[in-house]
């Protein structure tokens, strides 16, 4: 392989994941699902990341607020870190805020990747 195939994966690995922050459609099934129930995807989410022990208990966090924030961040963080993928608190905000929805589908497709088989998703 040439040597920007090998930066262009290293980049996409450590960087950003799998998937991009506007890799919605990358997944169309998970994005209509994020679109029309978004509290179902941010329950997967926080089951699959381990911050929430149940998808329901993670669906009805998602309706308190500043709790879903705190919640979500903890979760942004906690599939970086499974991931080894770069970035941080501030990141994870500015993702949240400027396209939730994108987050969403992004920490959804992420979690399906699961390199290590330790965060597992059908």
């Amino acid at each position: 392989p040439s040597i920007f195939s090998m930066c262009k994966q290293w980049y996409q690995r450590r960087v950003r994941g799998a998937h991009g922050i506007m890799g919605c459609f990358d997944d169309f099934g998970t994005c209509a699902i994020a679109f029309c129930v978004p509290c179902v995807t941010f329950g997967q989410n926080a089951e699959a990341s381990g911050v929430v022990g149940s998808c329901f208990l993670g669906s009805i966090l998602f309706f308190c607020p500043l709790v879903n924030l705190i919640c979500w961040l903890k979760i942004r963080s906690a599939i970086r870190e499974k991931h080894g993928i770069e970035g941080g608190c501030f990141g994870d905000f500015m993702s949240i805020m400027c396209c939730g929805i994108c987050a969403l589908v992004q920490e959804a497709q992420q979690c399906k990747v699961s390199p290590a088989g330790d965060m597992p998703r059908s």
